[in-house]
């Protein structure tokens, strides 16, 4: 058996019909031509009789693409057909798709027809079709709730007519693998022409198995599988083109299947769909979510440095992104911490690491996930600071709408502990006059900043301070995903500066520096 699989991609036919994804002219071009760079087999453009916006794209789509198919669907309708030839006669490899319900609840509520007058209308259809081209595909909507007998019959018919491709559509999501594969397995045994047309799978994705029941179908015959980038289209979506490929090219042995896809084009086709149509991805998505190569869990961190293959089947090159990612978070060990720090350029001893560990797995317990600039700024504000001569132990701020900013500050100064209140043009301004308070220190601020070092509402806030004493300029600092308490420390940091400078000029000259 070939084992060659087509990849017909209907992201901007079946795809674009989910809520929320329409694309304007511009953007289906430029997903028509990431598509081609994937290298799709083929590329449904659209139902060009659906709108004139549809038929302008898919003209315009068959225009540009030259090296893989482009398709346009129809019903099984003259006018439909048509329509289509119209706007795919400039395409290299053109393909008419043209379709007919064939399950009897929907012959019955929507076509009002019967068994017979559908087959007459699927031949006729075909036989329209091939007058135009030579590609035609034929789909038997609702395939896997039609009568096995009557969708052997229609197939048949279908492929004397000159159908190249029969599609077998799982249209609502209602089959399990087993039973959509021995569909496929069915038409093949049963239809005496099946040879003469490549076997097609459609499947969406309303019980969550729409590439479940696609890999069934390949491994009953089925040598075309129909899907869409990130999964999207009618209600649940269609199956993924990302996750068929990858399985395809993971389980390829057992599957007996391959396709032509470019698998590192698919990271940059998943990005470039959602940038289009706003419509993203879950985090834990196959492939492409934003935790498919990334790793939390100690255990698993530990496993990835030592052989990646430990934990991931596939490489993230192998779908366009660039490396794995050790997520650094409460369930992170020190192993992947200081893999981290080395990777960022830091070298730190088992005393500096353990600390270091301390610090991280607070500040984790605080915030989802500490990003490279938590990690800096973590040996920046602890590892790197003078002589702790006054550490803040407690602090307490009440502001807002006409009230008083007011701040209660509590220092430890080796065995002794100084609290004291103070109110403020704001929060931190009172905290700062607390501590003056506290430590008799008279300071003058020149200078006060903060900015984000990360992302999200949890972010840390860097505070820099800048405070002259008696003339000499000493310089805080510290990160906190709380500002105000950032603030404070800064502050702190910078007095902390000054009392360690005062004590190294004392030691080296006698020199009262005025602290």
């Amino acid at each position: 058996m070939n084992n060659r699989i087509f990849i017909f991609d209907t992201t901007l036919r079946d795809g674009e019909q989910s809520p929320g994804a329409s694309m304007n002219f511009n953007e289906k071009i430029r997903m028509a031509r990431q598509l081609e760079r994937l290298q799709v087999d083929v590329i449904e453009a659209g139902f060009p009789i659906a709108s004139e916006g549809d038929f302008e794209s898919v003209k315009e789509i068959a225009k540009q693409i030259r090296t893989v198919s482009v398709a346009g669907l129809c019903r099984a309708n003259f006018n439909d057909i048509d329509r289509a030839w119209e706007a795919l006669q400039y395409a290299a490899q053109p393909r008419i798709h043209t379709f007919i319900a064939t399950s009897d609840i929907h012959l019955k509520y929507k076509l009002k027809k019967s068994r017979e007058e559908v087959l007459d209308q699927a031949v006729a259809a075909v036989r329209r079709a091939k007058s135009y081209c030579q590609d035609v595909e034929f789909s038997c909507e609702d395939a896997s709730r039609s009568d096995i007998d009557f969708l052997c019959r229609i197939v048949e018919a279908a492929i004397a007519e000159g159908a190249t491709v029969i599609n077998i559509p799982d249209t609502v999501g209602y089959s399990v693998p087993e039973e959509y594969g021995a569909i496929i397995r069915t038409l093949t045994q049963r239809v005496p022409n099946i040879a003469n047309a490549v076997l097609s799978v459609h499947c969406h994705d309303d019980l969550g198995l729409a590439v479940a029941n696609s890999l069934a179908g390949v491994m009953n015959g089925a040598r075309q599988i129909e899907c869409t980038v990130n999964g999207i289209g009618e209600r649940a979506g269609n199956a993924s083109l990302e996750e068929i490929a990858m399985a395809i090219r993971t389980r390829g042995e057992v599957l007996n299947a391959a396709t032509n896809i470019v698998t590192e084009e698919i990271y940059k086709s998943s990005k470039l769909l959602i940038s289009l149509t706003g419509m993203h991805v879950q985090r834990n998505k196959a492939i492409v979510g934003d935790n498919a190569f990334a790793h939390e869990a100690g255990i698993h961190q530990d496993g990835m440095l030592k052989n990646p293959l430990t934990y991931e089947i596939m490489t993230p090159a192998s779908v366009g992104i660039k490396h794995s990612t050790l997520v650094l978070g409460k369930h992170s060990g020190r192993h992947a911490l200081k893999q981290r720090y080395e990777e960022l350029g830091y070298q730190l001893s088992t005393e500096e690491l353990e600390k270091a560990y301390t610090l991280f797995s607070a500040l984790a317990d605080e915030k989802k996930q500490v990003f490279d600039d938590d990690l800096v700024a973590i040996l920046q504000d602890e590892l790197s600071s003078p002589e702790e001569t006054y550490k803040i132990e407690t602090l307490q701020v009440t502001s807002g709408v006409n009230v008083v900013p007011t701040a209660t500050v509590g220092l430890r100064k080796g065995g002794e502990f100084f609290q004291d209140s103070s109110t403020g043009d704001g929060p931190v301004d009172a905290a700062y006059r607390a501590i003056g308070r506290i430590t008799g220190i008279k300071t003058e601020l020149l200078d006060y900043s903060i900015k984000s070092v990360s992302w999200g509402q949890d972010a840390i806030g860097e505070v820099f301070v800048k405070i002259a004493i008696d003339g000499y300029v000493f310089n805080g600092r510290s990160a906190s995903t709380d500002v105000i308490t950032g603030s404070v420390k800064a502050y702190v940091n910078a007095i902390n500066h000054a009392v360690s400078a005062r004590f190294r000029k004392q030691q080296s000259s006698g020199e009262n520096v005025g602290v």
